[in-house]
This record gives C-alpha cells, structure tokens and sequence, in this order.
C-alpha cells in the first residue's frame, strides 16, 4: 500500500494533485499540467499504489507531450510512488476553458494572452481576433496569423505599446 512517508496513512488522490501541481508544462513554464488543464484525471490503487494519470493535450500532435508524461512519471517516483503509469488521451477534447484562473495568470506572467473564456457560446474565427495585450494590458490589437511558435499560439500586434505579442489559441 503507498504510504506517506514516516506514516501508515495512505496517499490520496488529493497528494497526488498536489505532487503534480509542481510539473510544468515544458514550453510553458511558469504554468503547471493542472491549471493548465491536461491532467483529466488521478487513480491511485489501494492495493498496489500504483498511480494512473490520464492526459488530454491541448493540441493533437502537441510536441510537449512526451516531455509531460516523463515530468509526471518523474515527479511521482520521486515522492515514493512505487509504480506510474501515464495515458494520452484524445477521448475527451481540451479546450481553453479548463484553463484555471491561476493558469490563466501564469500565461500573463510568461507574457502570453491568456484566451476569452468561450463557455457555452458557439466558437468561431472571430475569437481569434480577440486578445489582451500581456505587456500593456489593453485591448487594442490585432491578429498579424494565427500560427505562433507551437500550434498552442497566434501572433498579435498592440496598437497601443507597439508589441508583438502571442496569445494561447481558444479552443
């Protein structure tokens, strides 16, 4: 049974979020896989301590995927966790939504727009055009193309303080 160290209680699920709220993402890091929103889900087996966790990328054929699970893989081993297995699953879409609020400041703090919050409304191009400047905070800019360094990214201009600047797509 996976034990907490110096303890007989046994390691839940609610660790294990916390262990993994330290893994970054590697393109990105000043943001971790869970506010993010690619961790989908923790197991952990009573029996064994054997932890599951299931991974959604943001993008099919994101590059970073390989480095995520190993970060994962890495961390948990490196608390104790005896066995660690990690899935890639494209079952259930990313979207920008599952960006939480802290994971949205941390794209501020890398100097990306964070994307509009889309909710149940009905997704289309024009959201691209859409993006708070991460250097001036203000919303007079513009999209120069849609494609930025990684498929996760477009590229905008502020009218205002006369940067470039690159905004995590919507989805």
């Amino acid at each position: 049974m996976l034990t907490e160290a110096n303890s007989h209680q046994p390691i839940g699920k609610s660790q294990i979020l916390e262990w993994l709220q330290a893994v970054k993402d590697p393109e990105i890091p000043t943001i971790s896989l869970i506010d993010l929103g690619v961790v989908r889900g923790v197991e952990v087996d009573a029996v064994t301590g054997k932890v599951s966790v299931h991974l959604t990328p943001t993008f099919a054929g994101c590059p970073a995927m390989d480095y995520m699970k190993r970060d994962v893989e890495r961390a948990l081993l490196a608390h104790g966790v005896p066995a660690v297995e990690v899935e890639i699953s494209m079952r259930e879409a990313w979207t920008s939504d599952m960006l939480t609020e802290a994971g949205r400041q941390a794209l501020r703090q890398h100097k990306l727009s964070p994307p509009p919050v889309i909710g149940n409304q009905v997704f289309d191009l024009d959201f691209l055009e859409y993006a708070e400047c991460p250097n001036c905070h203000g919303n007079n800019t513009e999209l120069r193309t849609p494609f930025g360094a990684t498929l996760c990214r477009a590229v905008h201009y502020c009218n205002d303080c006369r940067q470039l600047f690159e905004q995590f797509k919507p989805v």
